[in-house]
């Protein structure tokens, strides 16, 4: 009777074979052609286990199998196989863990939002002028890129910002550097004033997406999936309440203010000639030209973080996975003309 060694078969070796699968193939190696009865003998355990070990080695790849004996593969690809096949699988739960820890943001604002429907509490913070509203989200972008949405419906809010030089100058480096991603809407009627046009033009310039619609319910902004400002009174400007408004973190109320300039950002009219344009459309013209994000960033003057920025920004635009899919779906809209 043969002597079973007691080893645990799906205990890991080599990382990546059983100790019976890297025992049959040593055996293999150093017998070179060999039976299923001889390599039993050489491991001294019964046949039905070797037969065992072998046929798992035979689907993994490790040993081939001819009339009845068994050659071992070169370790080089016998092992190659294994190490794609774990690099796959390392892929494929890296991708799922990235999903899981992207459910969480969408999660916790369903728990925030019930919570507060319950408690009937909702986290609201006065903001005290332009300056101090500049510096909070600020704070909100700290943590990385940040998409900033903006309803302004009145030219005097516009105006102040072409007077306030320093401002208006934070604001666009911020956009310059791919801090924030800038959309607004403007009313038409404030394209009549040429400081504003000016103004919006450098905005536009920077990097920011401007359109313009007949008439907007109020002044409110958008930041990120957390946070949203709103006036005093409702259907006010921004200039009307002194600067003042409040900052809201409520999921609820942030979604709300989303979906809402979401809404009227679609009926929107982009601006000719305006950031949708030059800037995420721009970055697919040069890419196609075969100009690399740093050559992109030097010609127009722009950091590689926005073009990559904005690289995004179309891609989303065009329900893109990769560049090359979006340089394919831009060239069919005929964006890259």
């Amino acid at each position: 009777m043969r002597h079973e060694r007691r080893q645990d078969p799906a205990a890991p070796a080599s990382g990546a074979l059983s100790p019976d699968q890297m025992a049959a193939y040593v055996a293999s190696l150093r017998l070179h052609n060999a039976t299923t009865e001889e390599l039993a003998d050489s491991l001294d355990v019964s046949i039905d286990r070797a037969s065992r070990a072998l046929s798992e080695l035979l689907s993994l790849g490790m040993v081939d199998e001819k009339s009845g004996t068994y050659v071992a593969r070169h370790p080089a690809g016998a092992f190659s196989r294994l190490v794609a096949d774990k690099f796959d699988r390392i892929v494929h739960e890296s991708r799922e863990i990235d999903r899981i820890l992207g459910s969480i943001e969408d999660l916790t604002r369903s728990y925030d939002a019930g919570r507060q429907y319950r408690t009937r509490e909702f986290p609201v913070e006065v903001v005290q002028g332009s300056q101090e509203l500049f510096d909070r989200v600020g704070e909100i972008a700290c943590h990385g890129p940040l998409g900033v949405d903006f309803a302004v419906p009145d030219q005097r809010t516009l105006i102040d910002y072409v007077e306030d030089e320093a401002l208006l100058g934070r604001w666009l480096d911020a956009v310059r550097e791919g801090g924030l991603r800038l959309r607004a809407l403007v009313a038409v009627e404030s394209l009549r004033v040429p400081d504003i046009v000016r103004m919006l033009g450098r905005v536009i310039e920077a990097g920011a997406q401007i359109r313009t619609l007949p008439r907007l319910p109020g002044w409110f902004g958008v930041y990120g999936p957390g946070a949203a400002t709103l006036p005093v009174e409702w259907g006010t400007t921004f200039a009307e309440q002194g600067y003042s408004c409040y900052l809201v973190r409520s999921p609820v109320v942030v979604g709300a203010c989303r979906d809402l300039f979401e809404e009227l950002w679609n009926r929107a009219t982009p601006i000719p000639g305006g950031g949708e344009d030059n800037g995420a459309r721009m970055v697919l013209r040069l890419a196609a030209q075969g100009i690399s994000d740093e050559m992109i960033a030097r010609h127009l003057r722009v950091s590689v973080r926005t073009v990559r920025s904005r690289f995004a920004d179309a891609m989303a635009e065009l329900g893109a996975q990769t560049r090359f899919q979006a340089g394919v779906e831009a060239a069919r809209r005929g964006w890259l003309m």
